[in-house]
């Protein structure tokens, strides 16, 4: 797939990784949520999980958290 070249095009590809763990994983952003708060997001919700990944607009903390509540121990850069 080749690699970034652009902050929108991170932010779009980023985004769209996450969207597609989580349906691989078959969970609901309010599942997502759940998991989050066990991974240091208190305060996350289903919506926020959405506009966030909507938006594509994130913290890598967020984006970190996220891979682990859905049990990713790695990822590939080519991946993403």
């Amino acid at each position: 797939m080749g690699f970034a070249k652009s902050e929108e095009d991170i932010a779009a590809r980023a985004s769209q990784f996450l969207k597609d763990r989580i349906a691989d994983a078959d969970l609901t952003y309010a599942d997502l949520a759940k998991e989050l708060r066990k991974h240091g997001h208190p305060n996350e919700s289903a919506e926020s999980v959405k506009q966030k990944l909507k938006r594509g607009t994130f913290p890598a903390t967020f984006f970190l958290a996220t891979l682990a509540a859905l049990g990713l121990e790695s990822v590939e850069l080519g991946d993403i």
